[in-house]
């Protein structure tokens, strides 16, 4: 069978990755089967997608999709998928009633750790990455985040043991954050456990989201009269993207000078970035325009395009929508991420795939993969609004 190291599939074109989570219901309380993971991994296999990102080692799901993975390569040796396996870390009472100590790491996290030591040495040829913590260090994830220590403290641990030999040497540790955390942004993350933590990781995974982002921006998605003169519709979308895709590229650029003024020089990826479809709140008609397929598709493949050119991997986020993620507002935009909806429809950006046949016999859960807005571009482009014209100031 084969098998490669991290070094070898990270920054590689030919890997391509993706942020994966199998759940097709509104809460992870029904967890995916062994052969709905085994649909879903033919379908991203079939998209050229080589490495997937798990979140929760944890829950059932990262276990199963070992498993399910494992299974898929006794059947055909040809087959490869290889995982970053995310421990989740969080801080004394995350996700209970009582108040949170963000200077106090929580209690499970050390199972956590253990569960992905475990998971790793018991499928070597699959788990290339581990990933301590997913967004753990940044502030405004105020439920659960820790100090840097917290995740340099297991980031050592893990590469002790990879120096005793009680884990693959060519497995890489790292944690998948906000490129805040990372030091590209705000200087008040800057300290000795961040220096020390960028360090100690193989490399860094950063998180960048110019669809969240740029609704603090309001100007970012306005462009003045004059500007919008003899433009179609289309073509001011197309500048917003542009725009987008620049305001990523920036905060990775923020991120390796804040690691090279260290003088540190190690590998930069992008654990995750992603454009949601819909969103009946910030995002939406009321919002910043930005929710929608045709711009989720423009966002994907510049992405994938710089991505590419400067040998990154990109983990995109997402392979399918999640419904559990806002289950009680399912137009809420996190449950839309995903280039393929969760009963299997394929978003705009891969109508392309349906096309030229990518998908033929290939199902989720049971259905044949086939094209939102049954393919009409005119129903998709009634969802599509432009930025917002403005008068122009002539003060």
């Amino acid at each position: 069978m084969k098998t490669k190291t991290a070094a070898e599939i990270l920054g590689n074109p030919n890997y391509k990755a993706i942020s994966y989570g199998g759940y097709r219901k509104s809460s992870r309380d029904v967890q995916p089967t062994i052969a709905e993971l085994k649909e879903d991994m033919k379908i991203l296999h079939a998209m050229g997608i080589r490495i997937v990102r798990t979140y929760n080692v944890h829950l059932p799901q990262a276990a199963n999709l070992l498993k399910a993975i494992s299974e898929l390569r006794t059947e055909n040796p040809e087959f490869e998928m290889y995982v970053m396996l995310g421990a989740w870390i969080d801080c004394l009472n995350a996700w209970t009633d009582k108040v949170v100590n963000h200077h106090v790491e929580s209690e499970r996290n050390e199972q956590e750790i253990a569960k992905a030591v475990e998971l790793a040495n018991q499928y070597p040829d699959i788990v290339k990455i581990i990933a301590v913590g997913n967004e753990a260090m940044v502030r405004w994830q105020a439920s659960y985040y820790v100090q840097p220590n917290v995740i340099l403290k297991w980031v050592t641990h893990l590469q002790n043991l990879k120096e005793k030999g009680n884990l693959s040497k060519d497995l890489w540790i790292t944690c998948s954050d906000d490129f805040a955390s990372w030091g590209g942004g705000d200087t008040s993350y800057h300290n000795g456990d961040l220096e020390a933590l960028i360090a100690a990781v193989d490399y860094i995974s950063m998180h960048t989201y110019p669809f969240h982002n740029t609704h603090y921006s309001p100007a970012f998605w306005e462009t003045t009269q004059e500007d919008a003169e003899d433009k179609t519709p289309r073509q001011l979308i197309d500048a917003a993207m542009l725009r987008a895709r620049d305001f990523a590229i920036a905060q990775y650029n923020d991120v390796k000078e804040y690691m090279t003024s260290l003088g540190i020089k190690k590998p930069i990826h992008v654990g995750e970035t992603g454009w949601a479809t819909i969103s009946n709140g910030f995002y939406g008609r009321k919002g910043s325009h930005a929710a929608d397929q045709y711009k989720q598709a423009k966002y994907y493949e510049l992405m994938r395009t710089w991505a590419k050119e400067n040998s990154i991997s990109c983990f995109y986020f997402e392979a399918f929508d999640e419904p559990w993620k806002d289950a009680h507002n399912p137009k809420g935009s996190e449950n839309h991420f995903g280039l393929i909806t969760a009963d299997g429809k394929a978003k705009y950006a891969l109508w392309d795939f349906v096309d030229n046949g990518i998908f033929d016999g290939l199902t989720r859960n049971g259905a044949p993969i086939k094209k939102t807005f049954n393919g009409i571009n005119e129903n998709l482009f009634i969802s599509v609004l432009p930025p917002n014209i403005i008068e122009h100031n002539l003060n």
